[in-house]
């Protein structure tokens, strides 16, 4: 049976699970599971929050808890969106398929499987597949894209996500996530498909009733051999500044790749590089898809780091970095002068890349005249002004490496020579070859800061602070709410609608002086400034739903204020997110002021029912 999709979305959250229920063959890992849901009578809001809608395919690609459902990851869902990608390759023409694609996975439940099974399902259309021998970190597959010259690449992983999470992230062949005109064309193809009829619908079946895959068996399936790991570590240490006799390389260090794919490459960066005091947390070094020692596995919250802190303190770390499970994102901890650990957010390690990567390159007479790095709209304008300090340009770029490193291509056809791009969220792109975020290179940059101001009798930390006193002293806060299922999404829309229809004029005692909507989109001069035509002399911000509102600031002139916020729903969790950046005299009174004016805000958001 082939039901239209019209049908399908005319349906019922009951009766799509009784579509599925009559559909997944006996045998099937998720069947019982759904049976057993469906039996017990007791969780039709469980059950709801299955059906009420389909996983979405967007520039993202899939990502949900896994289960069954159509909004689940599972084999039906992962199976036709891989089958959607091979129907769009094809669609692309001979050469698209013969270019291939690259697939990797990260450590979590059903990873390996799903990886697996698109591969098949590549092949079986046609198009090779390039798998890795085990779990890799995400941007050594986008780096893997270019270097084969594939026209697309897939990872299965849900990043930072908590256990019950996995996705479906899609490449394309500039080694970027794909763009939302690839996405579109992406979707078209994967909602022609039925779950369960198409045209691979056996692969899926057999892998969801627990077949397994020999490496080998089908000639359009290559394992890419350890050359290849190889090859994306040297393109790593390539970017080193100082080496040798500038670095104090028996620095003691703690890395943590929180039960990730970060373990092995971290690891080889490090005794490439000459460290000789470095120390990895036993218990998080090995793959462990229950993250069973750190439970929500972000390095963006303190409380991943608590393992880290006490082997730091055992053997005397200045420094403490972990990756995540797919070791794109990276984040630090630095001994403080009390003797603890200070968590640095995104921004702050953004502060210390920045200064190290314009700083050394100009001691060595490198820093181009044609200078360009990328930050997103939701991450602080100190870095803007630490980059004019250098004669390099500060573009903003949509939230996501996608965009950021999407902004590459762009720069490069103006004449502008990248250096770096990061944002807020603890992600770091410093090699253009590189087109995602790299919490690998990200270590070796911070790691070989740490070392080059320890030969010069200075910590991270004291480097971080004199900066505050060179371009100001800035706050940075980026809370958020979770609000899950059909309910919360609904909700976080009125919030969004409540505050573009009502916006504030006044925030904590300090007037709105601009305000800027990106829902269609947004354009800036070469310094960030006012809103422009779009011409080919600067780079545009696509629309997005995202609110930004500049405040009043001591000396700034209307709309240039260094103190702002941002308002925007995530495009891959189920929350809302509030970026708060002020700028002041002292850092306590940057961090009071902050405070005040998320109160005022919160307040406002929160009161939306």
């Amino acid at each position: 049976m082939n039901i239209e999709k019209t049908d399908f979305c005319a349906m019922t959250s009951g009766q799509r699970a009784d579509y599925w229920k009559k559909h997944i063959l006996d045998g099937s890992i998720f069947k019982d599971e759904l049976v057993k849901l469906m039996e017990s009578g007791t969780e039709e809001g469980e059950l709801n929050d299955r059906f009420y809608k389909e996983l979405s395919f967007g520039t993202a690609g899939l990502r949900g808890k896994i289960g069954a459902g159509s909004n689940r990851m599972n084999f039906h869902t992962v199976g036709r969106a891989a089958q959607g990608i091979a129907d769009y390759i094809n669609s692309c023409g001979k050469d698209a398929a013969s270019k291939g694609v690259v697939i990797a996975h990260d450590p979590r439940h059903f990873s390996k499987e799903f990886s697996l099974m698109t591969a098949q399902i590549f092949a079986k259309n046609g198009i090779r597949a390039y798998i890795f021998p085990d779990m890799r970190p995400t941007p050594q597959l986008a780096y893997i894209i270019r270097l084969l010259g594939t026209v697309s690449g897939v990872n299965i992983t849900a990043s930072h996500n908590p256990k019950e999470y996995n996705g479906f992230k899609a490449y394309w062949e500039d080694g970027c996530q794909v763009s939302s005109k690839v996405a579109d064309g992406m979707t078209e193809c994967i909602f022609k498909l039925d779950y369960f009829s198409h045209a691979t619908s056996d692969i899926i079946d057999a892998f969801a009733s627990g077949d397994t895959y020999e490496a080998g068996r089908d000639d359009l399936i290559t394992v890419l051999g350890p050359e290849y790991d190889e090859k994306y570590l040297k393109a790593i240490e390539s970017l080193a500044i100082h080496e040798g006799d500038d670095l104090d390389l028996s620095i003691p260090l703690v890395y943590t790749p929180l039960n990730g794919a970060g373990s092995i490459p971290f690891s080889q960066m490090l005794r490439d590089r000459g460290f000789t005091d470095w120390h990895i947390v036993e218990e998080q070094r090995d793959p462990d898809p229950d993250f069973t020692t750190v439970g929500y596995p972000n390095p963006e919250a303190p409380a991943a780091f608590k393992m880290s802190e006490e082997l730091g303190h055992r053997v005397g770390a200045e420094l403490i970095m972990a990756t995540d499970p797919d070791a794109d994102r990276f984040a630090i901890e630095l001994l403080g002068e009390d003797g603890n650990y200070v968590p640095l957010n995104g921004n702050q390690t953004g502060y210390i890349l920045v200064n190290y990567i314009l700083e050394g390159m100009k001691d060595a007479d490198i820093l181009p005249d044609n200078g360009a790095m990328v930050k997103s709209i939701v991450t602080s304008t100190m870095s803007s002004k630490m980059a004019e300090a250098y004669g390099v340009t500060m573009y903003e770029s949509l939230t996501g490496f996608k965009n950021i490193c999407g902004q590459i291509p762009f720069l490069e056809e103006n004449d502008k020579k990248y250096l770096f791009g990061y944002e807020e969220s603890v992600g770091y792109a410093a090699c253009p070859d590189i087109r995602d975020k790299d919490g690998i290179s990200a270590g070796m940059l911070v790691a070989e800061a740490a070392a080059y101001y320890r030969k010069k009798g200075k910590t991270l930390w004291q480097v971080l602070m004199g900066l505050y006193e060179k371009y100001g002293f800035y706050a940075e806060d980026e809370p958020n709410l979770v609000l899950e299922g059909e309910a919360g999404a609904a909700r976080i829309s009125r919030m969004m609608e409540r505050i573009r229809k009502n916006p504030p004029t006044e925030v904590a005692g300090r007037r709105v002086l601009k305000v800027i909507d990106y829902k269609d989109g947004y354009f800036y001069d070469d310094k960030g400034g006012e809103l422009l035509k779009d011409t080919r002399s600067i780079a545009p911000v696509p629309g997005t739903n995202a609110l930004r509102f500049f405040l009043e600031e001591k000396g700034a002139s209307d709309g240039a204020s260094d103190t702002w916020f941002a308002i925007r729903p995530s495009g891959t969790e189920p929350k809302i997110k509030f970026y708060f950046y002020t700028r002041q005299a002292s850092r306590e009174e940057a961090l009071d002021a902050n405070k005040r004016i998320r109160e005022d805000i919160l307040s406002v958001i929160e009161s939306v029912e």
